[in-house]
Parts: C-alpha cells; structure tokens; sequence
C-alpha cells in the first residue's frame, strides 16, 4: 500500500471513531493514562491541523503557535471531522521526494505520513476502547504500521513518546498495541 493511501485509510478509521463519541464521554479515561477522551481528540486534531501546513512546506516556526491549547472548541466532533478531512487531503497531496520540517530537522514526507497513520491507527484503538466503540483494527493498515514501526520503536520508547513494550501473543492487533505500550485487554473504569 503506498504511503498516502496508509495515511488516508488511518485518518478515516481515526474519524470514524470520533463519530461515536457521546456528549457524556468526553471527560471519560484513555488508556492514555494523562488524557480524557477530550484531551486525545485534541492531541490528534492538533497534529492533523498541524500536517497541512507542514506538508505544504511551511516550518514549525511559520506555524507557531496557531494550534496550541484547545483547537476542538464549541462543536469537537464537528472541528475533528473537518480537521481530518483537510489532513487526509493534504496527505494525499505529498509528492514523492517532498520534505517537510519537523522539530528535530526536515525529514522525508513519506515518513512523516508514516508517523501520523501509525499515531491515527492507535489513538483510534484508544478512542474506541475509552468510549465503547469498535476497536477492531483493519489488519491491513495494522500489517502496515507494525512492519514501519519495528525500525522505530526503539526511537519511540527512547524518547518517551510510548510505554513499555508489553508481551507478544502473537496476534498482530494485539501485538502491535503492545509493541506501543499498551494493553490490548484495557477496560474503561466503572
């Protein structure tokens, strides 16, 4: 599967979920132990505000501040669905050998779609698994994120952005969690 098209199928899975968020859950728990449901919305909308610029060859001190603090506002769902809709387009856009500049240096487009179909695919478990929504994951795009991120993880882990890496099972989904840090058995709590 080519890159924009991994982007653009995790973006969607990411926005479907949103949709089912219910107006008493966004204050709910994550398997994201620091942030609610509202707080994961935000974290992924802002890095979906964030790819259209960046993809387009802006620099992170072009941007600046624009997406700091709460982007979702009044309507999240609504902010969220447009949020994707812009990203995943600007995904779509990316031309083989485009760079875009990241905080720790220019890097490849390809591989920042990367990040964010991989970011998309498992904030979207999160959101599935702290609201009751389908958490099952497409294996394709799961095939596709585990075999990018086994030359990662270890950057990942290093710099803090993950967990622990938990026991393999053997099942890909599962496996895949765990190698982010989290336990694909996690409930929401009572």
């Amino acid at each position: 599967m080519d890159t924009a098209t991994l982007h653009h199928r995790a973006v969607d899975f990411w926005d479907s979920r949103v949709s089912g968020i219910r107006d008493d859950q966004w204050t709910a728990a994550t398997p994201c132990t620091e942030w609610s449901v509202r707080d994961l919305v935000n974290h992924v909308v802002s890095e979906e505000l964030w790819t259209v610029p960046l993809v387009r060859g802006s620099t992170i001190e072009e941007v600046g501040s624009r997406f700091d603090g709460d982007v979702l506002g009044e309507d999240p769902v609504a902010t969220s669905h447009r949020a994707a809709a812009e990203a995943a387009a600007a995904g779509d856009e990316v031309v083989p050998d485009t760079k875009v500049h990241l905080s720790y240096g220019d890097e490849d487009a390809a591989e920042y779609l990367h990040q964010l179909a991989a970011d998309h695919l498992v904030h979207g478990w999160d959101l599935a698994v702290a609201t009751g929504g389908d958490a099952h994951l497409d294996p394709e795009l799961v095939r596709e994120v585990a075999a990018w991120f086994a030359g990662h993880e270890d950057a990942y882990r290093a710099s803090g952005a993950i967990g622990p890496h938990l026991n393999s099972t053997g099942d890909p989904q599962t496996d895949l969690l765990a190698a982010f840090g989290r336990d694909a058995r996690w409930a929401a709590p009572d």
